[in-house]
């Protein structure tokens, strides 16, 4: 799923390309893309884009008229731009809708037969707001304000982290990246940290954060983002698992649940200790490795 760093790249390219722009038509070439009926997607149709912003995980076209174009990506939503004449270069099947502008035109992809990405247009700020989830901005505000967002009950830093009610933007990938960074098991309790982990935990949120929007940028430069993945080469441990921290060199390890995987380095996270994958470790019982030196 595109998460913070990705959506503000996202958006960054959105307002070089049609930002100014009157937008020709919006062609939806899925029954269940558009997940809301009042207004009608017609009335942003020959409206110019006055604006694009972040939502969490959502980006927002902004309008005249209060009126505002939210496309929520889900897992496997993307955006891409084909300049006016250009061939799509993609399955007719995966375009959710057509964004028409004068110059080109922004296609909504899935690829996914789940169809879990959406559009939605709402009128007025209350309602664009209603659509947020009220998670805090990871890369502003104060250590007080992370303290009391991540110990506002008493989850795993994993969960917490990646909870959008308690933090804007954080998704599976970059959860792992920051835990990594600031050298946390992924299942150590929020309420259970200490003042120095603690600020070692915001410091890397930042950090971590703010170099994947500089890396994203520099791949792209002036171009539109084409290859928004939640696995790259240059990530520490995400999507990395047996392959060696680039710290330590230990292998990386991965606890896999429902359809994600929470990947970390058992040397510098967890004391050595390999921590339980709830199907393997119940399959294997005692064989279960308790440590990486076991392992």
């Amino acid at each position: 799923m595109p998460e913070l760093p990705d959506v503000v790249v996202y958006c960054e390219a959105l307002t070089r390309h049609i930002v100014g722009q009157s937008l020709e038509r919006v062609r939806l070439r899925s029954p269940f893309v558009l997940r809301s009926v009042d207004p009608p997607v017609e009335s942003v149709e020959k409206a110019v884009v006055r604006g694009v912003r972040r939502i969490a995980k959502r980006l927002v076209l902004e309008f005249d008229a209060q009126l505002y174009l939210v496309v929520h990506l889900m897992i496997a939503g993307r955006l891409r731009w084909r300049a006016q004449g250009a061939k799509p270069g993609i399955g007719a099947t995966a375009i959710l809708a057509t964004l028409e502008f004068p110059h080109g035109s922004l296609l909504f992809t899935e690829a996914s037969s789940k169809k879990r990405a959406s559009l939605r247009l709402v009128r007025g700020e209350e309602a664009l707001q209603d659509l947020d989830p009220g998670g805090i901005e990871p890369l502003d505000g104060s250590l007080d304000s992370f303290r009391e967002a991540l110990t506002r009950a008493n989850h795993t830093l994993k969960r917490a982290l990646t909870d959008p009610h308690l933090f804007s933007g954080i998704g599976n990938a970059y959860s792992d990246e920051i835990l990594h960074a600031a050298r946390l098991s992924p299942l150590k309790l929020t309420r259970s940290l200490d003042d120095d982990e603690m600020a070692r935990l915001r410091d890397a949120t930042r950090s971590t954060l703010t170099l994947w929007i500089d890396r994203l940028r520099a791949e792209s430069r002036d171009r539109f983002p084409e290859k928004v993945t939640a696995f790259h080469d240059r990530m520490a441990v995400h999507g990395r698992f047996r392959k060696p921290c680039p710290v330590c060199s230990s292998p990386v390890q991965r606890i896999v649940y429902a359809e994600n995987e929470c990947n970390y380095c058992a040397t510098c996270q967890t004391g050595g200790r390999l921590l339980a994958d709830r199907s393997l470790s119940r399959l294997l019982r005692d064989d279960w490795p308790r440590s990486i030196d076991e392992l």
